[in-house]
């Protein structure tokens, strides 16, 4: 009976052990919000802030408008490590007088596997541009025929699955392509800019949420 026990408490100690080294991503079995004015507000060493981003009034509360110049948010933090599945929302607002192309939101490596919520300026409009870079293979869902006025509040969302990509723009579906998938495994976060500090965004952001697990229109963020 000792024998037994003793041996029931090895294999119990081994495969606490082993659970605790397969999840080293605190990310991995929950949801991950930033409030970005809270990420100014309440800064920490985890924290880079470039430029000046600014406080700003939205509908929904506090938001932080980048310049289009020299403004944004650094994380070290990676909520897509090792993630097959999930749903990227942010609430945001584009302005007019900036640049064509205009990366918001970079997770993952500067230049390998990442992902990227981005968009291109017409005129007066602007279209949604998402990309996953995963094991080598690049994919942008992105088309100029699905405008949306600047200077207003919109919801986004990017829903990456093993096989797939999918955009929503205020909840409609815009663009879907077959995409084999691998987890992002290491990397920061950059927000306001391309994580090489290129293409800068103008506008302000309220929200940001990585879910993981592939959400429908029904369970996105509010707008």
């Amino acid at each position: 009976m000792k024998i037994t026990s003793v041996c029931t408490a090895l294999l119990c100690l081994i495969f606490s052990f082993v659970s605790k080294a397969q999840n080293t991503n605190p990310f991995s079995n929950k949801k991950t919000e930033w409030l970005v004015a809270s990420l100014l507000q309440n800064k920490t060493e985890e924290t880079t802030i470039l430029g000046n981003p600014t406080m700003v009034l939205s509908p929904y509360g506090n938001a932080v408008a980048f310049n289009g110049i020299d403004d944004a948010l650094f994380l070290k933090e990676m909520p897509l490590k090792g993630l097959k599945s999930f749903t990227v929302e942010m609430i945001f607002k584009p302005e007019s007088n900036g640049i064509f192309e205009q990366r918001i939101l970079q997770i993952g490596e500067s230049t390998g596997d990442r992902m990227l919520l981005e968009i291109r300026v017409l005129d007066n409009n602007w279209y949604f541009d998402s990309f996953v870079a995963s094991k080598g293979v690049k994919l942008a869902l992105a088309t100029e025929e699905l405008l949306h006025p600047l200077g207003q509040w919109y919801h986004v969302a990017f829903v990456v699955t093993p096989n797939s990509l999918t955009t929503y723009v205020n909840g409609k579906q815009e663009l879907h392509k077959e995409y084999a998938f691998h987890p992002i495994e290491q990397g920061q976060t950059s927000i306001g800019v391309r994580m090489n500090k290129v293409t800068w965004f103008k506008g302000a952001i309220y929200k940001i949420q990585i879910s993981p697990e592939v959400l429908k229109p029904n369970q996105f963020l509010k707008l």
